[in-house]
């Protein structure tokens, strides 16, 4: 059964910027360039009727598109560091459209997320990485930032179980900008959303 969560894409652009910070960190399996996005909101293994509402409460999000840049660069786990992260620029927009993801998901029935929402991309995760290697490898790239970009839709994900993260897919989208968009949009991601859990 495929495991579901809420994100938002990474644009080539970004994408390749990210792609420089590979490298330079022994014990890290570093992220496919494809793989990029930041996560709104962990769903996980669900039934195909719970991803069908979960996808049909979603449609009720109307939200402006709005810039965002990746910045700085951060790792999880201080003492047994176990992934490194590239950072989001403060917005106030990101915030908002998390936190209403989270309220759907809640009133659906699924559990809160535990963790604070961290807005972040997954450069790598490690094994066995020392906290010295870490700290000098984020030191290294502490001035890491990206040109803002518009985030214009956000996306329902799938993924495998498998080894260091993706592939993932895209099951469903929902644009940002407005009413009219997200008409013909919606008619393009139905056929997608039917087979969400086939």
């Amino acid at each position: 059964m495929p495991r579901l969560f809420t994100a938002l894409e990474i644009p080539r652009d970004a994408a390749l910027s990210l792609s420089l910070l590979r490298g330079g960190l022994p014990g890290a399996r570093w992220i496919d360039v494809e793989n990029y996005h930041l996560t709104l909101r962990f769903i996980g293994d669900v039934e195909g009727h719970v991803a069908d509402e979960i996808a049909n409460a979603l449609d009720r999000v109307h939200r402006p598109s709005f810039p965002m840049a990746l910045t700085g660069v951060g790792a999880f786990g201080q003492k047994k560091p176990h992934a490194v992260w590239a950072g989001v620029s403060a917005s106030p927009d990101l915030a908002g459209l998390q936190a209403e993801i989270d309220r759907i998901c809640q009133r659906l029935g699924l559990a809160a997320d535990p963790r604070k929402f961290t807005p972040h991309v997954t450069l790598a995760r490690l094994r066995n990485s020392s906290p010295l290697d870490v700290a000098q490898y984020l030191s290294a790239r502490g001035n890491f930032s990206t040109l803002p970009f518009r985030v214009g839709r956000f996306v329902l994900m799938s993924s495998r179980d498998s080894v260091g993260g993706g592939p993932y897919i895209v099951e469903e989208a929902w644009p940002l900008s407005g009413a009219e968009t997200r008409a013909a949009s919606r008619a393009a991601s139905a056929s997608d959303a039917s087979r969400i859990m086939r």
